[in-house]
């Protein structure tokens, strides 16, 4: 690291997590002395999270859950933060074995955090030993969106996709690469879109797994298909009866924040009540040791309680505020968005919150080079289906290769 960059506050840092006996102490007594409500009255989540599953939750957390795995799982991964636009981010940055790489960045949504992509690690990094080839092989950068894990929390308004984008394409120059591909899903797809439309140096394309286009609002999509007419009724449900944590994160994301603080139950039934099919399956897993895929116990834990020990609901949540604001600025103004001229690659998976027909894929990104309706995995498709998601990954960038990328900087 040169003394120039070290003046500019661009140096990168090594980070490790180290969490205090007394902080996971108080973790566990807050779990014990959490002050239950009454059941719901309805036989399915039509109410929130039900009773029951929470309660297995709470029980497996508080008793049989190690407490540091999530400690463990992250510190057996290079990580390492900088400041960028003043803010420090965190991230896991893992250099490929193989010399033919492609980095990649991936970024994470919620109510998920980098907790949901370390499945994804091996078959990217090292695809030889996970059934692939070594010309698949990816250098891997992992950052935590601002607000979540360990990325400081922003203490100015403006900290929208399209600034978290510029911020990442910063970081991927920082860490020495010309060329890099990006991915995103949920929240992420919106930071990975905003990369595409801003199409720094570098980028040479992108792959998402939801088209945040059209669950913001599909009317101006086509109806034609029995496909796209099932799309739009499933977007329509959500909007319905799946909305309510996007409208208080969009709207009053303090109010929540407090409750998401205060109270690790709390969290946890914040966190999982998202879609319907992630939900059960999540349930499922508590309530009758039948987990889907990589959606386990101690997975889905790991990633609750990071939130809870960097206390980032709150923060979390202000980031769908400031998501809302800057459409709300851009509707007013009667801009649309930029068009994004790079190549665009897209899964689908089944158990999604709509499943977006390849017409719908290429009306929003005409430069469709990969289209792919995978057959198992959701919402979570990389925590859910690690082997599977890397595999779409593989096939998406696969004509965006090149020789050799230059090394990193650190």
């Amino acid at each position: 690291m040169t003394a120039v960059e070290q003046q500019a506050g661009s140096a990168v840092r090594p980070f490790r997590l180290e969490i205090p006996d007394e902080v996971l102490a108080d973790l566990r007594h807050r779990i014990a002395a959490t002050r239950w409500p009454g059941p719901e009255l309805v036989e399915d989540r039509s109410q929130g999270v039900r009773l029951a599953a929470l309660r297995a939750l709470a029980g497996y957390w508080a008793s049989e859950y190690d407490l540091r795995r999530c400690e463990t799982r992250l510190n057996a991964l290079p990580q390492f933060s900088t400041e960028i636009d003043g803010i420090d981010l965190h991230f896991v940055h893992v250099r490929s074995p193989h010399p033919d790489l492609l980095p990649l960045v991936i970024t994470h949504g919620w109510p998920g955090s980098v907790i949901e992509l370390l499945d994804v690690v091996g078959p990217l990094t090292d695809p030889t030993a996970h059934g692939g080839s070594a010309a698949d092989a990816f250098d891997l950068v992992l950052p935590s969106l601002p607000g979540y894990g360990f990325s400081a929390a922003p203490v100015e308004l403006g900290w929208d996709a399209g600034r978290i984008a510029r911020a990442w394409a910063e970081l991927m120059r920082r860490l020495g690469y010309e060329r890099y591909v990006a991915q995103g899903g949920d929240q992420g797809a919106g930071v990975t879109d905003a990369m595409a439309q801003q199409a720094p140096d570098g980028l040479l394309g992108i792959h998402l797994n939801l088209l945040r286009t059209a669950l913001a609002g599909a009317d101006g999509l086509p109806a034609d298909t029995e496909e796209e007419r099932a799309a739009q009724e499933a977007i329509a449900t959500f909007r319905t009866s799946g909305f309510g944590y996007f409208f208080e994160q969009s709207t009053r994301p303090q109010t929540i924040g407090y409750a998401l603080l205060d109270s690790p139950v709390a969290l946890a039934a914040w966190i999982l009540d998202h879609d319907t099919d992630s939900y059960e399956k999540i349930a499922r897993a508590f309530l009758d040791g039948r987990p889907s895929g990589g959606l386990t116990r101690d997975h889905v834990l790991d990633n609750i309680t990071l939130y809870w020990l960097t206390g980032t609901g709150g923060s979390a949540a202000r980031s769908y505020w400031e998501g809302g604001r800057a459409q709300a600025r851009a509707a007013a103004a009667g801009q649309a968005p930029p068009p994004v001229a790079l190549p665009v690659g897209f899964t689908t998976f089944p158990g999604e919150i709509f499943r977006a027909p390849r017409s719908w894929a290429e009306r929003v990104y005409p430069h469709l080079t990969y289209f792919s309706e995978a057959e198992r995995g959701g919402h979570f498709a990389a925590w859910e289906e690690p082997e599977l998601f890397a595999e779409e990954l593989r096939a998406a960038f696969a004509p965006l290769r090149v020789a050799r990328i230059p090394e990193p900087r650190h």
